[in-house]
């Protein structure tokens, strides 16, 4: 099973794990074996008896890095934001205009990652995937204040802070640019959910990626009409 955590060194919040699963080959595999199943089976059938007789361990040892499938599941989402974040800056960075800068983290955002270019992760297919399948079944519950006030969040909503950063040097005057990113944040994933379950609620074109351009039309018609 190929390591997709061997590319890039990522800071992951503390709280989501007991054990750093970095720190030994079985918590790497846990990480690894997670991701193939849960692509594989989605995460309400997830669970880790499924993943221990995956990795070839117990069920017991899977407890020893992670309390719950959940935490799992927000470590691999937290590794694909701070994977975001990383080709975020690497690809803005030395560019004075704002425009193009908005218009490259744009293009990082609403498209599917190319495993040929794959620059910071490796399979960053496989995560971007997952993100767009299961983020909300972590997102939207009871538990996301307790989660947020741990920090669990805080790569994301820096990454928004960002990206809405640009947009103030384009119009400074714009009032909802942190509502315009994590809209076009969230609305992408959902809008490539729906062109891969439920097409008729979105539009399509196999000679154009209609996400991506669909995006752009709306954040800079958004920021120079106000």
């Amino acid at each position: 099973m190929k390591d997709i955590f061997s590319q890039i060194k990522i800071e992951i919040n503390p709280h989501l794990f007991l054990k750093d699963p970095m720190t030994s080959e079985l918590g790497k595999n846990i990480l690894n074996g997670s991701i193939h199943l849960i692509d594989e089976l989605g995460f309400e059938s997830f669970n880790f008896k499924k993943l221990a007789l995956e990795i070839g361990t117990t069920e017991a040892s899977v407890y020893r890095y992670f309390e719950s499938k959940n935490k799992l599941l927000l470590y691999l989402i937290n590794w694909y934001w701070g994977g975001v974040a990383t080709t975020l800056l690497f690809e803005t960075q030395n560019i004075e205009s704002p425009e193009i800068r908005l218009k490259k983290a744009i293009h990082i955002f609403t498209t599917i990652p190319c495993p040929e270019t794959n620059s910071v992760l490796n399979n960053e297919v496989v995560l971007k995937t997952i993100v767009i399948n299961e983020c909300s079944k972590v997102l939207f519950t009871k538990e996301v204040d307790d989660v947020n006030r741990e920090g669990v969040f805080s790569v994301y909503k820096k990454i928004v802070q960002y990206v809405a950063s640009i947009i103030l040097e384009i119009n400074r005057n714009y009032k909802y640019p942190n509502m315009l990113v994590s809209s076009m944040i969230e609305g992408s994933n959902q809008q490539r959910f729906f062109a891969e379950h439920l097409p008729r609620l979105t539009n399509s074109d196999v000679a154009k990626d209609t996400v991506e351009a669909f995006y752009l039309d709306l954040i800079f018609k958004a920021i120079n009409n106000d």
